[in-house]
């Protein structure tokens, strides 16, 4: 992705309209929603994840795409996640923790970084083969700069639940190198608190 490259009025034109139409939202604002025959039933999944994770648009729209500078993709990535987003699991302590379950991470990413990739790096199986651990890394790209962060997730095989261990493995990995661009960060210090 060249930094800069220049856009033909059609492309800056169609770019304008994809901001308009697809990213016109501005969930957090302190307006109330007007639609009162609409049941919460037929609110779209979407719909009510882009209302309650804050798009943090400005109103001035980017001429080259979608892409923005690194520092405003953090600045929105690093914003408190919705309580209604939350889940609550209970650690085999006996520990209650909140999560971010890693579809709503996925669409986060989407939102605020949608020039985003992310890739597993290892997948390892334990000596004794109670638990399988894999490395994912999360690139971010932006106009001025690309960065990435690399985390680990490890899940028992004999763990009841739902997915596999690779994939309970993996979804860990990612919600966690997520965090280290700042999404959901502010759970871990709730411990601390």
């Amino acid at each position: 992705m060249a930094g800069g490259t220049s856009l033909s009025k059609f492309a800056k034109s169609y770019c304008l309209r994809l901001h308009r139409s697809h990213f016109s939202a501005k969930p957090f604002s302190s307006s109330s929603s007007s639609s009162s025959s609409s049941s919460p039933r037929n609110t779209s999944n979407s719909t009510k994840l882009q209302q309650e994770t804050n798009l943090g648009l400005e109103d001035d729209v980017p001429v080259s795409g979608i892409s923005r500078p690194l520092s405003h993709i953090l600045k929105e990535l690093n914003k408190k996640v919705p309580e209604s987003l939350l889940r609550l699991r209970t650690e085999p302590t006996g520990v209650s923790v909140k999560y971010i379950p890693w579809h709503i991470v996925n669409r986060i990413m989407n939102l605020h970084a949608p020039e985003w990739s992310g890739e597993v790096r290892s997948i390892t199986y334990s000596a004794d083969g109670k638990s399988v651990s894999v490395v994912y890394r999360v690139t971010l790209y932006g106009t001025d700069a690309e960065i990435f962060r690399e985390s680990t997730g490890t899940a028992s095989i004999s763990e009841p639940g739902y997915g596999d261990p690779v994939q309970k493995a993996e979804a860990m990995a990612f919600r966690r190198a997520c965090a280290r661009f700042g999404l959901g960060l502010h759970l871990y210090h709730e411990d601390v608190e």
